[in-house]
């Protein structure tokens, strides 16, 4: 089994910043790509960014030039650093990585149980 656990949400005041992380763990033999996808009460999950494991990235529209996805291929990690917070970042955010599994050798798409950032106005 991969088991995907994030951490670093919360509530903070609109231009301030904040930091997730994700961990994978378990079965990893090799992660493929990585990403971090929001959801809004009300609305549908949305792509925010996504990296390869060859350092390639992909941002929304909506966070370029404010996110930074990052990653430690070492520690099976990806990192997003936010800045300039806006009320409308408010959201639930996963994390999900394409993984190859040690077990054997399939890749299967797994998820975070999601961390809430609140931005307040």
């Amino acid at each position: 089994q991969v088991q995907l656990v994030e951490s670093g949400g919360g509530l903070v005041q609109a231009g301030e910043s904040l930091r997730l992380s994700c961990a994978a763990s378990g079965s990893v033999f090799k992660i493929n790509a990585m990403g971090w996808y929001r959801q809004a009460p009300g609305k549908q999950r949305e792509l925010v960014a996504t990296i390869t494991s060859g350092g390639s990235t992909n941002y929304a529209d909506s966070v370029k030039g404010r996110f930074t996805i990052s990653s430690d291929n070492a520690k099976n990690t990806v990192y997003l650093q936010m800045n300039s917070l806006k009320p409308e970042d408010t959201a639930v955010y996963y994390c999900n990585a394409v993984v190859v599994t040690a077990f054997n050798r399939y890749a299967v798409n797994r998820w975070g149980q999601g961390t809430q950032v609140t931005v307040s106005s």
